[in-house]
């Protein structure tokens, strides 16, 4: 089984100059945690997601979550995400963003999301233009239907 016969193709992606305030809008229409960023050629040159944003937020958030005695301020993020939501994209993503090309075999691709410990890897072509994501849910699909493990 190869990622072409499994991955989105109608994806939405952002620019890296985008506001970070309208990558939240996307996320939160589409329900995703993430999404590629590309530049003016569809080239991906990073991901945002929602820990990239939570991160920028409040830096030392996820270190803090391993003690026990940690109870967030929540008036320290709303500020701090009200002081990034105008900052571009570039900010604050992921680079380089991890990728795979549509003839990777799936259990590839799963090795890496497990690796890695993401939920979307974007699809490029040789030029790492972007043709669409790749999600754990397709995967699982994938691998759980009949019908597709004979292909």
């Amino acid at each position: 089984m190869k990622v072409k016969d499994f991955y989105i193709r109608d994806i939405t992606a952002v620019l890296e100059d985008e506001a970070i305030s309208r990558v939240l809008k996307i996320l939160s229409r589409q329900e995703v945690s993430g999404i590629p960023v590309i530049n003016e050629d569809y080239k991906v040159v990073g991901f945002i997601s929602e820990n990239d944003i939570i991160r920028a937020s409040l830096p030392s958030y996820f270190a803090l979550l391993q003690s026990a005695s940690f109870i967030p301020d929540l008036n320290q993020f709303v500020r701090n995400l009200k002081k990034i939501s105008k900052k571009p994209v570039s900010e604050v993503m992921t680079k380089p963003a991890i990728v795979i090309k549509e003839s990777t075999p799936l259990l590839h691709a799963a090795d890496l999301m497990i690796r890695h410990n993401l939920k979307i890897l974007p699809v490029v072509d040789d030029e790492e233009k972007l043709l669409g994501i790749l999600t754990r849910m397709k995967i699982l699909e994938a691998v759980s239907g009949e019908e597709s493990l004979v292909k």
